[in-house]
């Protein structure tokens, strides 16, 4: 069984921009990236998708259209692969959030919510609850997965038993891919790419 989680593309915010669950614009064209990418995971020898699926926020979702059309596999959407929600912290650029708030949000880091928004806990679940459905339908898979760094980190830590402190720690590139792959008797998760 192979997921194959894919960040989106960069996006046309500034850096330094917090963007989480905003619905924000691609900075270059999708048909480029969608190419570059298809090219990669050739290189890569990644097997092509049964199925892609896609955070429905602009920045994915326009990727996996594109890339649904080039594999001629079905998309589908859902909420719970959308980046975390950074509440009032949404488009705020992040040296201009109260620094108080930021150090509260660090020393409490998967309960606090300081911004109104999800706390780092209720995100990992959301993405839980997606990944336990799907790893259910074997039929689905190969899949591509478009979504968000968050998610992915969130998925990784939860298959691989890692914390997601040291996820965090791990880089992960714009586009960047992450193969994980469950097999043998015991049927336990394996990582075959990390941010290739």
């Amino acid at each position: 069984m192979d997921i194959v989680l894919i960040r989106h593309p960069a996006v046309a915010v500034d850096t330094g921009v917090c963007y989480g669950h905003s619905d924000v614009a691609l900075a270059e064209d999708v048909e480029a990236s969608s190419a570059t990418l298809a090219v990669k995971l050739a290189t890569l020898q990644v097997p092509a998708p049964r199925v892609l699926m896609s955070s429905p926020l602009t920045r994915c979702s326009a990727l996996a259209a594109s890339l649904a059309n080039d594999f001629g596999c079905a998309l589908s959407h859902d909420d719970r692969l959308k980046e975390m929600d950074f509440g009032a912290w949404e488009q705020q650029r992040w040296d201009a959030i109260d620094r108080t708030l930021l150090d509260d949000w660090a020393a409490d880091f998967k309960h606090a919510r300081a911004h109104g928004g999800e706390s780092v806990t209720q995100f990992v679940e959301r993405v839980q609850t997606w990944f336990d459905a799907f790893a259910q339908t074997r039929e689905l898979t190969p899949a591509y997965v478009v979504t968000h760094a968050g998610v992915m980190r969130a998925i990784a830590s939860l298959v691989l038993e890692v914390s997601l402190e040291r996820c965090l720690r791990w880089s992960l590139d714009m586009t960047g891919i992450v193969w994980l792959r469950r097999e043998g008797e015991a049927q336990q998760w394996s990582l075959v790419r990390w941010n290739a």
